[in-house]
């Protein structure tokens, strides 16, 4: 059996290294610095309560699942999780245009 996380920031940490996710690539998805994400990871909050919907939404998972530590009902691979967080990288217009490739190549249409 697995143990889950203890804190907010050691389950940050871990969801961030099941991406393939750098501190760096995270501090950038929440326009934040790096030892941002570092204080965060080691619980020296830091602003974690100002960006934690930020730090979600980057990570791909949800609020509580950081906060209590309750894992997401997600069943996405590795790489829709990576074409996940590419896509949230991008800019709108960058993310429309991803779309509707991804329409064009999809089977069916």
């Amino acid at each position: 059996m697995t143990t889950r996380p203890e804190t907010v920031g050691m389950r940050i940490r871990e969801r961030r290294h099941a991406l393939g996710m750098t501190q760096e690539a995270l501090a950038a998805a929440c326009d934040v610095s790096r030892s941002a994400v570092a204080q965060w990871e080691t619980d020296r909050a830091g602003q974690l309560r100002d960006n934690i919907t930020r730090i979600a939404d980057a990570l791909g998972t949800t609020v509580e699942a950081l906060l209590i530590g309750e894992r997401p009902t997600s069943t996405l691979t590795g790489d829709e999780l990576a074409l996940l967080r590419l896509y949230r990288a991008c800019a709108a217009d960058d993310r429309a245009l991803l779309l509707r490739t991804a329409r064009k190549l999809a089977p069916g249409r």
